[in-house]
C-alpha cells in the first residue's frame, strides 16, 4: 500500500494560505496592493472586531473584467508578470498571484468590480474557495471586496489571533506604512465606524506624515534629498533631541515598497552615533529609489525582505544621506517663549472713530440790524501752517443772500493767527498758542536777514557748454623716480570706451559671538548679531575634547603580548576580519588569521588596557558584517568620552571672561558640535524679536 499521497485542493489551499495569511492585516496588506497596482488614487479600508468579522477595501482603479474575476482567485493568476525575465525588474507591489486564492481560502469574500469602459458591473462570491456567486449589478467604477469571518473554516488559526484591539492596531500600522509609501494616494482607515487616517493624497510627503504622526512628530523631521552612485534617497530624518524611545518609527521604501532592512538600519543608527542620548532611537522615513535588477523581492512571501545585490552600497547610500541632513539642516534648538497676544478693544469691536468736524452756520442777511456774529459751539482746532488756513476756508462761496458768521477777511485772519504778537500770546491762557510763538519768531528772522527768496534762473545749454570749458585741466605731474604711484594724468580725461567690469558681490561677515556674561556658572551667555545663545560650558567643552582625541587617534599605539591569543569566531564573522586586516590594523590591532575560524591576536591598542581581546575580536569583527563605515568598536567611544569628560570643565568652575570667549568662538558655528558625546545639546538660541514681544515692544 502506498504511503505517499496527493493531499486534496482543499488541505493544500489552506496550507499555502497559511504562509500569506496569519492574521486580518495580511489581508488588508494583499487587498491594498493590489489596489494600488490598479492605478487607484482613492482607496478606503474599513474594519470591525479588529478585522475578524469585517474587512472592506474600496479602490477606485481599473477595475477587473467579468471574465477575469474567476481566474484571479485561482493559485499563481497574476496580471503582473508573465515571462522569468519579468522577476528582475519588478515594481509592482504584487506579483507572485497568492494572495486572492489564500484569501479566499480561509474567508467569505465578496467583490463588486466594474472597468470604465463597461456599462455594468460584476458581483462575485467566493467561500473557502469554492464559487457561490457571479452576476451583472450595478455599481461605480473600481474594485470593493468584502471579506467576512477569516479563519471561520481553521479554528486552530483562529484562536492564535490577539484581542481586536491588538488586531486593529496591526491593521493600522499597516495602512500607515502604505500611506507613507505612496503620499499621491488619497487613504482613509475607518475601524469601527470611527475615521482614524485620513490623507491629502496630494503627493508631498510632508503632508503624508503630518496625516499619520501628527504635527509634533512631522516639525520634528528634516528633509533628506541625497544621490550615491545611482541611487536616490530622500525623505525625512528625525532631530537627535526628538530621538524615540524604540526602532518602531524607522520606515524604509524602497521603490515605494516597505521592507525591513537590516542596512538600512544600521546605517541610519551609525549616522546618529554620539549624537544621541542613551535609551534613545533615530526615526525616520525614507524612499530609496534604485535599479530593479540590483534587488530581489523574490525572497519571502509576504515580500516584506529583500535582498540587496551590494549591501555595502547600500549602508554607505543611507549613512551618506542622513549624516549629510544633520550637517546641513539640523540647527541648535531654539527657544520659543511663550506669547499671549492681548487683543485692544478696537480689535475685538467694532467702535466709529469720533467725529471732530464742525458745522458752519449760516443766516439770512437783515439790512434793518447790525449782522450779529455767532460762534460755532464746537471750536474748530487751530490750524499750524498756510496750508491748513487754506484747506480749513476752502468751502463754496455761499449765495448773494446768504452771509457767513464769521464776517471777517480770510488774509486778515491768516496774519493774525500767524503774525505772532507778543501782545495776544502773552494774554492768552492756551499752553498751544503759546508754542507757536518761537517758531513764528524763527520763520520772521530768517526772512529778515535772507531777504526774499530770488527767482529761480533757467540755465542753458550754452551756459553748461561754456562753464565745462572753462575748468582748468590740471597740470601733468613731474616724473618721479623709483615706483612711484600716479593717481591722474592726462588720459584720465580723454574719453574711453565703457569697460563691463563684473563685481563679484562679497557676501557679508557673519556677526561673531560675543560673551555677555555666565548663568549659574553652568551656562555662557553670548550676543551673535539679532540673536541670543546660552551655551552649557561643560557640553560644549566634552565635545570639542572628544573631537580632538578622534581627529588625533587616528592610528593608535599597539601593546604586543609575549604569546598570541588565540580567539575562536564564527565563519562570517572570521571572513569579514580577515578581509579587512588593513584596517585592523590602523586600529592598533595586531592580527593573524589561523585555521579557519580562529585568529591570532598578537597586540591591542594600549587604551584598552586589561581588557579581554576576545569579546573586542567578536564586537570589530560584527562591525565589519554591518558594513560600518567607522568600525571603531563602541568601547573606543566610551573610552573617549571618558576622557573628554574628566578633562572638560564642569558646571560651577570659575572662568574668566576670556576663557569662556575662547570656549565660544571654538565651539560656535562647528558643525559636528551640537551636541555633547552623549546626546545632551550644547546650545539654545533665542531671538531678539522673541525677547521684545514679551516686552511688547513689538506685537
Amino acid at each position: 500500500m502506498s504511503e505517499i499521497k496527493v493531499l486534496s485542493k482543499e488541505v493544500s489551499e489552506l496550507i499555502a494560505a497559511g504562509e500569506v495569511i496569519d492574521r486580518p492585516a495580511s489581508i488588508i496588506k494583499e487587498l491594498l496592493e493590489n489596489a494600488i497596482d490598479a492605478g487607484a488614487n482613492v482607496i478606503t479600508v474599513e474594519i470591525k472586531n479588529g478585522g475578524r468579522t469585517y474587512i472592506r477595501v474600496t479602490d477606485n482603479g481599473k477595475g477587473i473584467s467579468k471574465d477575469d474575476l474567476p481566474i484571479a482567485f485561482l493559485r499563481h493568476a497574476t496580471s503582473k508578470i508573465s515571462v522569468k525575465n519579468d522577476l528582475d525588474s519588478i515594481m509592482t507591489l504584487g506579483f507572485r498571484g497568492e494572495a486572492l486564492a489564500s484569501i479566499c481560502a480561509v474567508s467569505k469574500v465578496d467583490v463588486l468590480t466594474k472597468r470604465p469602459e463597461e456599462d455594468y458591473g460584476t458581483h462575485y462570491v467566493i467561500e473557502g474557495a469554492v464559487e457561490k456567486t457571479c452576476e451583472e449589478c450595478g455599481c461605480p467604477d473600481g474594485t470593493t471586496f468584502v471579506v467576512r469571518d477569516i479563519f471561520y473554516n481553521v479554528p486552530a488559526r483562529l484562536k492564535f489571533l490577539k484581542k481586536d484591539v491588538s488586531e486593529g492596531n496591526f491593521a493600522a500600522d499597516l495602512v500607515t506604512k502604505l500611506t507613507l509609501s505612496h503620499p499621491e494616494i488619497s487613504f482613509k482607515f475607518i475601524r469601527d465606524n470611527k475615521v482614524e487616517i485620513l490623507t491629502a493624497g496630494d503627493g508631498k510627503i510632508y503632508s503624508a506624515v503630518y496625516s499619520v504622526y501628527g504635527r509634533d512628530f512631522a516639525n520634528s523631521m528634516l528633509e533628506v534629498d541625497y544621490t550615491w552612485q545611482g541611487m536616490h534617497i530622500t525623505g525625512f530624518t528625525v532631530k537627535p533631541l526628538s530621538a524615540k524611545p524604540n526602532r518602531r518609527f524607522q520606515n524604509f521604501f524602497v521603490n515605494k515598497r516597505y521592507v525591513k532592512s537590516r542596512a538600512c538600519a544600521a546605517a541610519l543608527e551609525e549616522a546618529y552615533r554620539n549624537l544621541l542620548m542613551t535609551g534613545k532611537f533615530p526615526a525616520c522615513v525614507l524612499y530609496i529609489d534604485i535599479p530593479p535588477n540590483t534587488i530581489d523581492v523574490n525572497v519571502h512571501p509576504t515580500k516584506i525582505e529583500v535582498r540587496f545585490s551590494d549591501e555595502k552600497l547600500m549602508h554607505e547610500a543611507v549613512f551618506f544621506a542622513v549624516k549629510n541632513s544633520l550637517m546641513k539642516n539640523d540647527r541648535p534648538n531654539e527657544m520659543h517663549l511663550e506669547n499671549k497676544r492681548n487683543f485692544t478693544d478696537r480689535e475685538l469691536f467694532d467702535i466709529p472713530k469720533k467725529d471732530n468736524s464742525v458745522q458752519l452756520k449760516f443766516a439770512m442777511e437783515d439790512n434793518s440790524q447790525k449782522p450779529a456774529v455767532q460762534k460755532a459751539e464746537t471750536p474748530a482746532p487751530i490750524p499750524q501752517t498756510e496750508k491748513e488756513y487754506d484747506n480749513s476756508y476752502s468751502y463754496q462761496k455761499p449765495a448773494p443772500t446768504l452771509k457767513t458768521v464769521e464776517n471777517r477777511s480770510i488774509t486778515e485772519e491768516k496774519k493774525e493767527k500767524l503774525s505772532g504778537s507778543k501782545e495776544k500770546l502773552s494774554g492768552s491762557d492756551d499752553m498751544f498758542l503759546a508754542s507757536l510763538e518761537q517758531p513764528a519768531k524763527r520763520e520772521t528772522a530768517v526772512t529778515e536777514l535772507s531777504g526774499p527768496e530770488p527767482k529761480p534762473h533757467k540755465v542753458t545749454v550754452e551756459e553748461i557748454n561754456k562753464a565745462i570749458s572753462e575748468i582748468p585741466l590740471p597740470e601733468e605731474p613731474e616724473e618721479q623716480s623709483g615706483e612711484a604711484f600716479k593717481f591722474i594724468d592726462a588720459q584720465s580725461f580723454t574719453k574711453r570706451k565703457p569697460v563691463s567690469v563684473i563685481v563679484e558681490e562679497k557676501e557679508p561677515e557673519k556677526p561673531k559671538p560675543v560673551v555677555v556674561g555666565e548663568l549659574f556658572k553652568t551656562y555662557v551667555v553670548a550676543q551673535v548679531g539679532d540673536e541670543m545663545i546660552l551655551m552649557d560650558k561643560h557640553a560644549a567643552h566634552e565635545r570639542y575634547i572628544f573631537e580632538r582625541i578622534k581627529s588625533d587617534a587616528e592610528q593608535l599605539e599597539t601593546q604586543m603580548f609575549l604569546e598570541p591569543i588565540m580567539v575562536l569566531l564564527s565563519y562570517d564573522e572570521y571572513d569579514a576580519l580577515t578581509a579587512n586586516l588593513d584596517k585592523v590594523s590602523q586600529l592598533g590591532f595586531e592580527i593573524e588569521p589561523d585555521v579557519a575560524p580562529t585568529v591570532a591576536v598578537k597586540g591591542v591598542p594600549i587604551i584598552l588596557g586589561d581588557d579581554n581581546p576576545a569579546d573586542i575580536i567578536s564586537e570589530l569583527a560584527k562591525n565589519f558584517i554591518e558594513n560600518k563605515l567607522n568600525p571603531q568598536i563602541e568601547l573606543f567611544d566610551d573610552l573617549y568620552h571618558s576622557i573628554a569628560c574628566k578633562a572638560a570643565i564642569k558646571a560651577n568652575d570659575t572662568n574668566s571672561g576670556i576663557e569662556l570667549q575662547a570656549l565660544v568662538n571654538a565651539v560656535y558655528g562647528q558643525e559636528n558640535i551640537r551636541y555633547c558625546p552623549h546626546g545632551r545639546p550644547v546650545m539654545i538660541t533665542l531671538t531678539k524679536r522673541d525677547i521684545e514681544k514679551q516686552f511688547r515692544r513689538v506685537l
